[in-house]
């Protein structure tokens, strides 16, 4: 049991409801799918890959890849930590109609606030404010698209993925700080 509680919101009822009336077991196998692309393991794997394929480059990129890879470590245990302060039930634990169309269980039963998909997910978007605009636009649709599969998968209440987004911009922000990314112009000359 963990120190607070966290109720769902009226708004966060509701779109479960509508959720789980519509739904349908191919609507929610596609969304089952596409949910991996937020997962922390593939995440943090991909940061690693992409750690390593920096360290022969230029400071630029090797700032990139420590960045990328920080946040992506930091934004796999917060989750975590945070969930252990909070207990909130999954929607999907709260629908009968809802297993009868598809949706299956997710993750631990009182485990549902903050979306730690979403936090990776904000922290994507976070980190593609410097790219140039068509990258960025994609990977911030991305990352919006990937977050909506945890509320039509009902793993999150909509409140927890926003939270979870917005908790993912605000650590990817706090540790430019300290990464120094994305890299000045000073350092694109320097190898």
């Amino acid at each position: 049991m963990s120190l607070l509680t966290v109720k769902p919101t009226k708004i966060d009822e509701r779109i479960a409801r509508t959720v789980t009336r519509k739904t349908n077991y191919r609507v929610e196998e596609i969304a089952r799918g596409l949910t991996w692309g937020a997962d922390e393991k593939i995440l943090l794997a991909l940061a690693a890959a992409g750690w390593m394929a920096t360290r022969t480059k230029q400071r630029p990129l090797r700032r990139a890849g420590n960045h990328a890879l920080l946040v992506a470590a930091i934004a796999s245990l917060l989750p975590h930590v945070m969930k252990s302060v909070f207990d909130q039930t999954r929607p999907d634990r709260r629908t009968v109609l809802g297993h009868i169309h598809g949706i299956s269980f997710s993750g631990k039963r009182e485990d549902a606030f903050p979306s730690g998909h979403a936090m990776h997910m904000g922290a994507l978007a976070s980190a593609a404010g410097p790219l140039s605009p068509w990258p960025r636009r994609a990977i911030r649709a991305l990352a919006v698209g990937l977050c909506l599969t945890r509320i039509i998968v009902l793993a999150h209440w909509a409140s927890d993925v926003v939270v979870g987004f917005a908790l993912g911009v605000a650590l990817e922000r706090m540790l430019r700080l300290w990464t120094g990314y994305p890299a000045k112009e000073t350092d694109d000359a320097d190898t």
